[in-house]
C-alpha cells in the first residue's frame, strides 16, 4: 500500500493496489473510493484531510495495526 499527501490540495490518498481506477464513488464527508474493473477498491481519498485531523501542519503520521487472524468455525 502507498500513501500520498498533497499539502496544496489537502488530500490524502491511500493506494491499495496498482490497478488503474475505472469508477469512483464519493461518500459522505469528502471520501472518494475508486474501483478497478474487477469492482474492488483501488484508492481511498480523503478530501480536506487536515480538517478531519488526518494530518497536522507539516506532519503526517501513520500507524499500522496488525490484528491476529481469527478462524471462524
Amino acid at each position: 500500500m502507498k500513501v500520498k499527501y498533497d499539502q496544496d490540495a489537502d488530500v490524502i490518498i491511500f493506494f491499495l493496489r496498482d490497478d488503474p481506477p475505472v469508477d469512483a464513488i464519493e461518500e459522505a464527508g469528502g471520501v472518494i473510493v475508486s474501483y478497478g474493473k474487477d469492482g474492488e477498491p483501488v484508492t481511498v481519498e480523503f478530501m480536506n484531510a487536515s480538517l478531519h485531523n488526518l494530518v497536522t501542519a507539516n506532519e503526517l503520521s501513520i500507524t499500522l495495526l496488525q490484528t491476529k487472524n481469527i478462524a471462524i468455525a
